[in-house]
This record gives C-alpha cells, structure tokens and sequence, in this order.
C-alpha cells in the first residue's frame, strides 16, 4: 500500500474517532425524533389543536431536521403528579409508560442510535421545589438511558415572566381570574426560570460521566426565547407590526367572580398572526414555534450550535 493511501486510511480513522468521542451526535446521524413534555410540546393538546392552535414545533422540527416524529407530550404535564398533583397526564405517569408499553407489544421499533429524545417540562410545575422539578427530568434521562436510549436534549424553561400571564403589565385572563401583584409575579417568576435553568445544567452535567457512549444536550429555550423579543425582526415575519407584549388570542376577564366568561376577546386572523410572539397568554405563536424548531433541527443535524450546550 502507498504511502498516500496509508497517511489517508490513518485519517479516516481518527476522524470516525473524534466523531465517535465528539459531543453531540455526528452530522446526518439522527433519523427519528421522541419528544416527551407539555402543552408547549404536544401536537394536539387533547383536543385536536396544539398549545399555538395551529401547527407545534416538532411536527415542524421533523420537516426541517427530516425526522420521523413519535410525539408523547401532553396538554397541562408536569414531570410527575407525585410532585405536582393535577387532573392532567404527566411524563413519568403517563407518557413513559405508553412509550414503553409501545415498544413492548412492538408497535414502535427504533433504533437508539439514530434516535433522539426530547423533553420540555417545568411551565405547570413552577411553585414546586426546584430540586424535585429538576430532579424529575434528570430522572427522565436516567429511566430512557437505562432502557437503551442513547442520545438527549433537555429543553430548558423559556423566559415565562415575557408570556402576557406572569408579565407585569397582565390582566385577568383565562389562567388568573383573580386579584394579583403582578409585579410581584413577574419579579418571582424570573427568579424561579433562572434558578431552576442554572440548577438544570448542573444537575444535568453532574449526571453525564454516568452516561457512558451517550450524547446530551441542554436546548436555551430561555435564551432563544429572550432574543426573539428583543429582537423580534430577525424572528417574526407577519404583515403586521412586531408585537411582543400582546398575543394573537387575548381574552379579558372582570374581577368578578358571578361572570361566567370573558369580557372581551380580541382575535387575530390570516397572516398578522405571524407578527406574534405569543399565541395566547401562556403558550407561543405557531411563528415561535417555527423559530424552536427550526433551531432544534439545526442543533441536532449539527448545523448550528446556536442555542444548544452538547455537554458529552
């Protein structure tokens, strides 16, 4: 063998090496896409419409990142009902035990080493102890590692003191019918998403020398999200004036409680939605979601690393 094919085969073997050592999955190697969370992430909210009443991010994020898409968020989860009592399915409840009860009776096959596994989780359950909140999704990487799965995003908690709910300058409305400081709100509520963010990428990265031959990455939600209204040229693109402090859903409601519904309800139709950050009082646009999915998709084909931390 020359010494040009030998000098050639040298390097091709330390390239499949790094790759195989690199942080992150290498280009091209994700094929399927398993999200796990909330309303933000669910594709029908149960009732046949996504939290954004239009099209959620990861339907989008399987076009853009040409995944096949196997979705098991839910409307109104939290990570647990142990932790966060509720009416509503959770991931560790109800999500994981129909992903795994599908795999056992094997109408879901895949294959851990070209399939991602998502999770966005906190918005229903903030006012629980961090500590547990967050200890509940490192758990959720635990469960699925142990199960076979292999390679991980963590979606953290976006800027929720930006959403119309928690935001100073809120009025009763369809979450928060009652009397409220909301200064008070909104000042807490940045203390919980930065708290909680920053005690997420600890724990997360405390866990990963656990993980042998994995990837996992934290996804900025917080920081994309931020962007977006500070800079909401480069993200939204409706025919309307960028607008980040309303929501294309609004609903006033009196402070009354013998009022059985909203006062006034201003809708916005055709393509202004997409001027939108916020599609109701809590959730983001189908345009938001556009802007998640698209970089999520990027993330993981490793065409940016915008917004992603690959800690292994």
């Amino acid at each position: 063998m020359s010494f040009q094919r030998v000098l050639a085969s040298v390097f091709l073997v330390l390239g499949c090496a790094q790759w195989s050592a690199a942080q992150g999955p290498y280009p091209g190697q994700i094929k399927n896409l398993v999200t796990f969370g909330d309303s933000y992430s669910d594709v029908t909210s149960g009732q046949g419409d996504p939290g954004d009443n239009a099209t959620a991010w990861p339907v989008y994020a399987a076009m853009y990142g040409d995944f096949t898409l196997y979705p098991y968020a839910k409307s109104g989860a939290t990570c647990s009902n142990y932790l966060t009592p509720r009416l509503f399915p959770s991931v560790f409840e109800d999500e994981l035990p129909l992903y795994f009860t599908e795999r056992e009776n094997g109408s879901l096959v895949l294959d851990p080493t070209d399939t991602m596994y998502t999770l966005w989780i906190g918005t229903n359950d903030v006012g629980v102890t961090l500590v547990d909140t967050i200890g509940c999704a490192v758990d959720w990487v635990k469960v699925l590692y142990g199960a076979g799965a292999r390679n991980f995003v963590v979606q953290n908690m976006l800027p929720l003191q930006l959403t119309i709910l928690y935001s100073a300058y809120s009025y009763p409305n369809r979450y928060w019918t009652e009397q409220r400081n909301t200064t008070e709100w909104n000042v807490f509520m940045t203390e919980i998403t930065n708290t909680g963010n920053a005690l997420s990428a600890a724990m997360l990265s405390a866990l990963t020398p656990t993980l042998a031959g994995a990837h996992l990455g934290i996804f900025d939600s917080y920081g994309l999200i931020s962007d977006v209204y500070a800079h909401p040229q480069n993200y939204l693109n409706g025919s309307a004036s960028y607008n980040v402090t309303g929501c294309i859903n609004s609903c006033a409601y009196q402070l009354n409680e013998s009022t059985a519904g909203p006062v006034t309800c201003d809708v916005t139709e055709g393509t202004a939605r997409d001027s939108f950050m916020w599609y109701d009082e809590l959730h983001p646009s189908e345009q938001t979601d556009r802007v998640i999915a698209r970089e999520i998709a990027a993330a993981i084909v490793r065409n940016s690393s915008t917004w992603i931390d690959w800690l292994i």
